[in-house]
């Protein structure tokens, strides 16, 4: 029997009384039950963040920040605030050994079993989170081809305006993730999100869409890392094999299944990233572009394909800066080269699962924030930098555009064992959305937790990076892939949704308080609702005083903006990759790598 809605349509009362026992507990629901209120959730999570304010703030220095070290007396204290004593520890130890999935063995778990198997999932620091967004932006190596097609002035402005709107975005986020995470509903994925606010049809649109993003993004990554391979085989490997040697690696590191093993990983790739910007910033400034695979991916080959075209003796134009749009006829040109600002910060569509893994949620800011000015910094610099020195040249992939063999070969092997970490880390969070939401949700498949779980997992990781492989072998565009990539996904995560997200819940928060009486009773499982349908979001909308009625309005605002903005990128994403595919160098499947313009 289902928690009941009692939507009165007079006056409002205090309590309705519910039968004896027709409350069904968390751990009696099914998985995504339609019938939990709004107000069960948000009750249930006030419990939760109140419940946090009494573990120990993590003691973060910059030791432990830079080298991702803990003293060992730090993590005892961690774990005894989260266990709170031995007799829970083994409660803990006991039931995550029980498929949890299964709602018949579920009924047989006490409501603390329950609550503490949901905080033993919780274990990353927010230190931890810092390393895994900046990771997962996968490296600034596209912002001097963005700058190339936007100009010194549209550039730094956009990069600017998208960085700060992609932090607002986090934030929202956050803010609806705390009133609807709990231990007793906990949240799994930004899927989990839209359904508590909007349904199970809004879940599925998102859940598709997620994932469809995370295997295309492991496609890009695959693409780039393909390409290097070839490059620094001086194209006597099959490209067609190049990225298979990349993938091959990538069932391997796979395996591993929770975002606090991957925070050490994570640290590497940081480090990484930036070993290749400082040598292609010191090789930049010594040594031409690589003029010749300018032809495709590189700003001019864009906007103007003239720029890069050499003349009857060979010679290629001089390097080109422009102060405005290269091109402002160009629609085109411009918009890929906005897109690519896009997916430099696309890393909102993680950040529920990176929540749900944190100890103390409510400390995802400091990671958040500190990401975005660390992104927003090292990829504007580092942008300017690469137009500066090589203008309409710069190429898409950075270090590839180096010109002498081995820094480009330097450059090639360092990003790949970086980006082999961050694809890694948008395959562990696409199968994991996966396996939520299709295995576990439809077939009763056991928690990842669980022996049989980690068996399933080790099988399932192969599969999805088998397919990346086909996405990378098909469409060795890259720019034009990734344009496609930000326009149909990464830009409705980070920009379109957030604001619809954070619409939703104040309009059912402030439409719960703004009533006297309304909200849900824990001890009859009575939910007290004044209104429904229409009526009931618009009262929501109108509820909680001016300034939150204007931030509904500039959040519908926000939202409508983002999609026309992912309408025009997609169009021009679509257009861009025809005109890619009649270089006869772009082909699906083939052993002539796209870089290898010579001919031979």
């Amino acid at each position: 029997m289902d928690n009941k809605v009692s939507e009165l349509k007079d006056t409002p009362q205090d309590t309705i009384p519910g039968p004896p026992g027709a409350y069904i507990k968390p751990q009696g629901r099914k998985l995504h039950d339609p019938a939990v209120s709004f107000e069960e959730y948000y009750y249930y999570a006030l419990k939760t963040r109140e419940e946090e304010r009494s573990f120990a703030p993590p003691k973060t220095s910059w030791r432990e920040i830079l080298l991702r070290k803990k003293p060992a007396n730090q993590l005892a204290e961690a774990s005894n605030s989260s266990s709170g004593n031995g007799d829970a520890e083994k409660q803990r130890a006991s039931v995550t050994n029980v498929n949890l999935a299964n709602r018949d063995r579920r009924l047989e778990v006490s409501d603390q079993e329950w609550t503490d198997a949901s905080r033993a999932f919780r274990t990353a620091s927010w230190g931890a989170c810092f390393y895994l967004i900046t990771t997962d932006i996968l490296g600034p190596y596209g912002v001097g081809f963005a700058m190339g097609t936007l100009g010194w002035g549209p550039g730094i402005a956009l990069y600017t305006v998208f960085g700060f709107m992609a932090g607002y975005s986090g934030y929202l986020i956050w803010h609806a993730f705390l009133g609807l995470d709990s231990h007793e509903f906990p949240l799994k994925n930004y899927g989990d999100l839209a359904f508590r606010l909007y349904g199970t049809t809004a879940r599925y649109v998102v859940n598709v869409l997620q994932a469809l993003a995370l295997i295309l993004i492991l496609g890009q990554v695959t693409i780039q890392n393909g390409q290097g391979i070839s490059q620094v085989s001086k194209f006597r490997l099959c490209y067609a094999v190049c990225p298979i040697l990349f993938i091959i690696a990538g069932f391997f590191l796979g395996q591993i299944r929770t975002l606090r093993q991957y925070g050490w990983v994570a640290n590497l790739a940081v480090w990484l990233n930036l070993l290749v910007i400082f040598i292609t910033m010191g090789v930049m400034a010594h040594s031409p572009p690589n003029y010749a695979i300018s032809v495709l991916g590189s700003a001019g080959g864009l906007v103007d394909p003239t720029t890069i075209t050499p003349d009857t003796d060979g010679n290629y134009p001089p390097i080109i800066h422009y102060n405005g749009l290269p091109d402002p006829s160009s629609l085109v040109g411009s918009l890929n080269g906005l897109l690519s600002g896009v997916l430099a910060y696309g890393g909102a569509q993680l950040f529920v699962e990176f929540m749900a893994e944190m100890q103390r949620p409510r400390d995802f800011l400091k990671a958040m924030w500190g990401a975005q000015f660390f992104i927003y910094a090292v990829y504007l610099i580092y942008g300017c930098y690469v137009y500066h020195f090589q203008g309409q040249y710069s190429y898409q992939i950075s270090y590839q555009g180096v010109s002498i063999y081995g820094w480009q070969t330097a450059g090639n092997m360092i990003a790949l064992f970086s980006g082999l970490i961050a694809a890694g880390l948008y395959g562990n969070i696409g199968i994991k959305v996966l396996y939520n939401n299709v295995l576990m949700d439809l077939f009763d498949a056991p928690p990842l937790i669980t022996k049989p779980g980690k068996i399933y997992w080790a099988i399932i990781v192969p599969i999805w990076w088998s397919i990346a492989y086909i996405i990378a072998a098909a469409i060795p565009d890259y720019f034009g892939f990734v344009s496609v990539i930000a326009s149909a996904t990464i830009m409705q995560f980070t920009y379109s949704f957030p604001p619809i997200l954070a619409l939703g819940y104040d309009m059912r928060l402030n439409a719960m308080k703004s009533t006297v009486g309304e909200g849900f009773d824990p001890q009859t499982g009575e939910v007290l609702r004044t209104s429904s349908g229409f009526s009931y979001w618009m009262h929501g909308f109108l509820s909680g005083g001016p300034l939150q009625i204007l931030m509904n309005v500039l959040h519908v605002l926000y939202a409508i903006g983002s999609l026309a903005m992912a309408g025009l990128g997609l169009y021009a994403a679509v257009e861009g990759m025809i005109a890619a595919f009649k270089i006869p160098q772009v082909n699906s499947f083939s052993c002539k790598s796209p870089l290898n313009l010579s001919g031979s």
